[in-house]
C-alpha cells in the first residue's frame, strides 16, 4: 500500500481532484478506498501572480497559499494516480507543485 501527498496550486485542485476520481484506480472494480483528504497549507511554491503572494508574519517570509492532498491506494494504482495529478495540477510554471509517493507500513480500520 502506499500514500500520496502532493502540493497543487489552489487555482489547480478541483481539476486535479475531477482528475483523480475520473481514473481506472478510482472507478474500476478494484478501486477500493483511497480516503482522500485535503488541506490548505502555506507554502513556498511560486506564485503564478502576485495576487498569490503573501507575506507570513509567523514565518518571516513570503509564502503562497496552497493545496496539500493525501490519498492512499494499491501499488498498481500509484502511476495512475499520480499521472492524474501532474497532468491536472499543471500550471504552466517550471515549478507546478511537488508529489510524494511513501510506503504506508500498516493500515488498519477503525471498525
Amino acid at each position: 500500500m502506499k500514500e500520496i501527498k502532493a502540493y497543487i496550486h489552489r487555482n489547480r485542485i478541483s481539476d486535479v481532484i475531477s482528475a483523480l476520481k475520473s481514473t481506472q484506480a478510482w472507478t474500476g472494480a478494484d478501486s477500493g478506498d483511497h480516503n482522500l483528504t485535503v488541506y490548505m497549507v502555506k507554502g513556498s511554491l511560486v506564485p503564478l501572480d502576485d495576487n498569490e503572494r503573501h507575506y507570513s508574519l509567523d514565518l518571516g517570509e513570503p509564502v503562497v497559499n496552497e493545496y496539500k492532498l493525501e490519498l492512499h491506494c494499491q501499488d498498481e494504482q500509484v502511476n495512475d494516480l499520480v499521472d492524474a495529478i501532474r497532468r491536472a495540477g499543471r500550471t504552466g510554471q517550471p515549478n507546478s507543485g511537488w508529489i510524494y509517493v511513501a510506503d504506508i507500513a500498516s493500515a488498519v480500520s477503525i471498525q
